[in-house]
């Protein structure tokens, strides 16, 4: 999973290899996957526009007209989060909105199957990301939060909350030393041409594969093996990448895609998705958090676009530390 624990040694610089040992805390994981595999490119690269019909009505499309915020409107990388559940909605339902109007403008005037995500984009959804981080860790504050939500972001919240704080329960001290290497991810359109092309081969939706690649690797961030020798940005044991590999590249994010999709619809998906992810890891809490994340982006295709730019923490003795984003 991406929410892989680790005592780390001092500050690294982010967006490079983080070669240090860490004696790692990490979650023992069980069948097809494991945690922090590594990615390659996408086999194809082409761009795809969803229709129009994958677009929520939650907020209207802004005018072509529409400023760009400028960089001191938007929250910085470290702004504190506030403790008061009335406070912290008011936040929350502000940058949910500004997101979702920062994506559409990326949509619409920037080019998500190339480069990275605008300034805007990353700043905000990494502002939602560690509201949600805090809000997992404090349970009483997140269910005070929610009553003072509008009702299309309570559910957004309690969705994600509930998720991160399934995967943060699987979590416990493992010693040993473990390295953890993180690389940008590939282009937003790019990884969605290839769920999609996974979706249409095998019948497993592309939404299901992308919540798995969003916990196991954050969308291919995080490049390195896990403890247990799971590989590759869908984080496969070597043995199931024999049988279900189809003699592709274990390293390659679209190969790596069509063996999940092939896995899971041997495992029962599309009919059953719990039996399917219940194969490949062995916990009802990482079923659950992957179909909560799903279920997100199924309502509104903005969220896939809001997970991709999600960073990568690890967990310390001393507290979370974040190894990608600004």
């Amino acid at each position: 999973m991406n929410d892989q624990p680790a005592v780390i040694p001092p500050p690294l610089p982010r967006r490079t290899v983080l070669a240090a040992a860490l004696a790692a805390v990490v979650v023992p994981l069980s069948g097809c996957a494991g945690t922090a595999g590594e990615a390659a490119s996408v086999a194809s690269r082409e761009r795809v526009t969803p229709p129009a019909s994958e677009r929520s009505s939650a907020s209207p499309e802004r005018s072509s007209a529409s400023p760009e915020p400028s960089a001191r409107d938007l929250p910085a990388p470290d702004a504190a989060v506030s403790k008061d559940p009335e406070r912290l909605a008011d936040a929350l339902t502000r940058t949910v909105g500004r997101l979702r109007d920062a994506i559409d403008d990326w949509r619409r005037t920037g080019d998500p199957a190339k480069g990275e995500a605008p300034e805007s984009v990353v700043l905000l959804s990494l502002y939602e990301q560690r509201v949600y981080r805090y809000l997992a860790r404090n349970p009483a504050v997140a269910s005070r939060t929610y009553g003072k939500l509008p009702k299309d972001m309570a559910a957004r919240a309690r969705d994600n909350v509930t998720a991160i704080r399934d995967l943060l329960s699987l979590a416990h001290p493992v010693s040993g030393p473990i390295k953890i290497k993180v690389r940008p991810a590939e282009p937003a359109d790019a990884l969605l041409a290839a769920f999609r092309r996974a979706e249409r081969r095998f019948g497993v939706e592309w939404e299901v594969l992308a919540a798995v690649m969003l916990v196991e690797t954050k969308f291919g961030r995080v490049r390195s093996p896990s403890y247990v020798g799971a590989k590759g940005p869908m984080q496969f044991m070597p043995g199931t990448w024999k049988a279900y590999g189809m003699g592709g590249d274990i390293d390659d994010t679209g190969d790596a895609l069509l063996a999940a999709a092939n896995y899971l619809h041997a495992s029962g998906a599309p009919g059953d998705y719990r039996r399917a992810l219940y194969a490949y890891n062995h916990s009802q809490a990482y079923v659950d958090a992957v179909l909560l994340h799903a279920r997100q982006m199924k309502r509104d295709i903005r969220n896939y676009y809001a997970y991709y730019t999600w960073q990568v923490y690890v967990i310390t003795p001393k507290g979370e530390r974040r190894l990608t984003g600004p």
